[in-house]
């Protein structure tokens, strides 16, 4: 319930905060005093989109705060799934920025519209003309008789099974046009793979080749050059091996005659080894040197395949290359498995359908038993209301189709008349009888399920006399389940709430404002008697006031 609601530079309303109370209240005052801007400034904690038109001192924030007792509506799992702290009384606040932005806090945790719409939907019902076109919804329709069926169990399972069946047939459809690519494409890319398997590529391969062959390319040259370094290293008058072998001996006698001359030696010494490798490795790289015509043959034949390759699969190595034939291998594995997989899914899927059905069922014939229930209890209640020959049928078919509730498909049918035929709700239904058959739907559901806070928002409208007493009747008796708050003209429901709340004008320092105070018992006393009787009050408008009070 909502205990308390605070408005701050909202169209009329420059500073107000009003408390409330449990069981029904009312709300009262005249035409333009700005009940109605007391519901848009709620509705805006609730989640309805802002706008700055509507700010009183578009210079200031203009700021909404509501506290709600939140403990009986098992609200815990919303509040940790969307990580906010959760409080048995939480505080919902809605700020317009001057810029024309707005932000909204649940205890003080920033969230986005969606959120604060999830939860006010849970904590408040405001019921008003407009509303009334939820009748004639599907889905209204479909909760209403669900509340009576007790299917939320079932239709929560319903729902997850669904979702699961939804995902299994997506995949099913997937696995199909995989197959019917394979097929088109399976030969195709069979002999893609095969070339790139019959390649026997190997990392690091291209690189090695291409140094291989440019090798055997210029054999001749390589051979001549090597010659050249053999016959300098051998030279004794260029100072090669023989020579510095001289050098060496020298520099030896000049040691023994003194130390001074050994690093030298030393020196020469390190460079005569030197060479001396040198000579050897040339002369064996030379010994393995040979011309291989039929090598060269294979190496170019080689790297011609792999270049193609590449240009085929627009690869820039090797490795990519070697990738894509990885990738290819396990693409026609899946293709090999594909109709072992589907046979699968199949199989899964039928089970799955199955327990659908069987959801659907049951959610269906809960459904069909519960439909007479619905009946006497509305139609008891409209004959209060002054509808005596209204005839309600509810008609619910089980389809083939699998919709979000079940496979039913739902048909309000009404007629307010004797003798006349039932018709589709939209089509058989007035402005008057429709508010007479909302408020006869929110006082059963009030027997099944855990409705929020209502709010009904001049219901009353087009009806008068003993029919108000029997609305003021009906929602005095859903207050004892809910709290529950009449915005109303009518004097006969007016005396039958719990507290009285009187929305009013006044002017402050050159300007109108909205104010709203708690009548006290004389006070309401006062304002139902002018309701009856207008501003000139009578001595018998008085006492009915009071009876109507008592």
């Amino acid at each position: 319930m909502i205990t308390s609601l605070s408005i701050k530079n909202y169209a009329l309303i420059e500073d107000l905060h009003v408390n409330f109370n449990d069981g029904l209240t009312i709300i009262t005052g005249e035409t333009g005093a700005g009940k109605s801007i007391l519901i848009e400034g709620l509705s805006l904690i609730l989640g309805k989109r802002a706008d700055i038109m509507s700010v009183k001192n578009t210079s200031k924030k203009c700021i909404i705060e509501g506290t709600f007792k939140i403990s009986s509506y098992n609200l815990e799992a919303f509040f940790t799934e969307e990580d906010i702290d959760y409080d048995p009384e939480t505080i919902i606040r809605r700020e317009i920025l001057p810029s024309g932005k707005s932000r909204a806090f649940i205890n003080d945790s920033p969230v986005n519209l969606s959120t604060l719409t999830t939860l006010g939907e849970q904590l408040i019902d405001v019921h008003s003309q407009h509303q009334n076109l939820a009748l004639t919804d599907d889905n209204y329709q479909f909760q209403v008789i669900d509340a009576l069926a007790n299917n939320d169990q079932k239709l929560n399972k319903y729902s997850s099974t669904l979702a699961s069946y939804k995902t299994l047939r997506d995949d099913l459809d997937r696995l199909n046009a995989l197959k019917a690519d394979a097929i088109k494409e399976q030969d195709y890319n069979a002999f893609l793979y095969n070339e790139l398997v019959e390649a026997d590529l190997s990392p690091g391969e291209l690189e090695h080749l291409e140094q291989e062959q440019k090798s055997l390319s210029n054999y001749e040259t390589i051979r001549d050059t090597m010659n050249e370094a053999v016959g300098i290293l051998n030279d004794d008058h260029i100072g090669g091996v023989q020579s510095i072998t001289l050098l060496s001996q020298k520099f030896k006698k000049l040691s023994d005659l003194n130390d001074m001359y050994l690093p030298m030696y030393e020196r020469v010494q390190s460079v005569l080894i030197e060479l001396k490798d040198i000579n050897s490795d040339v002369e064996h790289l030379q010994e393995k040197m040979e011309s291989d015509p039929l090598r060269l043959d294979v190496i170019n034949d080689k790297l011609s395949a792999i270049h193609n390759l590449m240009l085929k699969h627009t690869a820039k190595s090797v490795d990519e290359l070697i990738r894509i034939r990885d990738k290819m291998a396990t693409q026609l594995d899946v293709y090999e498995n594909v109709d072992d997989e589907i046979l699968r899914k199949q199989a899964i899927l039928k089970a799955k359908k199955e327990e659908l059905d069987a959801l659907a069922l049951r959610i269906h014939e809960d459904r069909e038993n519960a439909i007479p229930n619905l009946i006497d209890a509305l139609q008891h209640i409209l004959g209060d209301l002054g509808m005596e020959n209204a005839r309600f049928e509810l008609m619910v078919s089980l389809g083939e189709e699998y919709y979000e509730h079940g496979k039913d498909v739902l048909t309000f049918l009404f007629s307010a008349n004797k003798g006349s035929e039932p018709k589709p709700l939209k089509y058989a239904i007035s402005g008057g009888e429709i508010s007479r058959i909302m408020l006869a739907i929110k006082a059963v559901l009030t027997n099944y399920m855990q409705l929020p806070t209502i709010i009904f928002d001049e219901i009353d409208t087009g009806v008068s006399g003993e029919i108000s007493n029997k609305m003021a009747a009906i929602m005095k008796e859903m207050s004892k389940h809910m709290q529950v708050f009449a915005i109303t003209h009518l004097p006969q429901i007016a005396g039958k709430g719990n507290s009285h709340l009187k929305v009013f004008k006044e002017d402050k320092n050159n300007m109108t404002i909205t104010q709203i105070k708690e009548l006290s018992r004389e006070e309401r006393v006062v304002e139902i008697a002018q309701m009856l009787s207008g501003n000139e009050m009578t001595n018998s408008a008085i006492a009915h006031a009071k009876e109507l009070l008592n």
